[in-house]
């Protein structure tokens, strides 16, 4: 039987698009360690609405 491991997928928001007030949402996939990683996990990603990079933060 497999083990489920340590890896967890996590979704990124965008910071900057959430508090502009524009429609949609800049969200991405990925995945963490969550034994190595702990806390939330914030990354530069291109925002395609907004057409330039800005800060993704975990949530949930």
């Amino acid at each position: 039987m497999a083990r489920k491991g340590n890896r967890i997928q996590v979704i990124l928001e965008c910071t900057e698009h959430k508090n502009s007030g524009l429609a949609g949402t800049s969200r991405y996939i990925t995945t963490k360690n969550r034994k190595n990683t702990t806390e939330r996990i914030e990354l530069k990603k291109y925002n395609s609405i907004m057409k330039k990079v800005t800060v993704h933060k975990e949530i949930k």
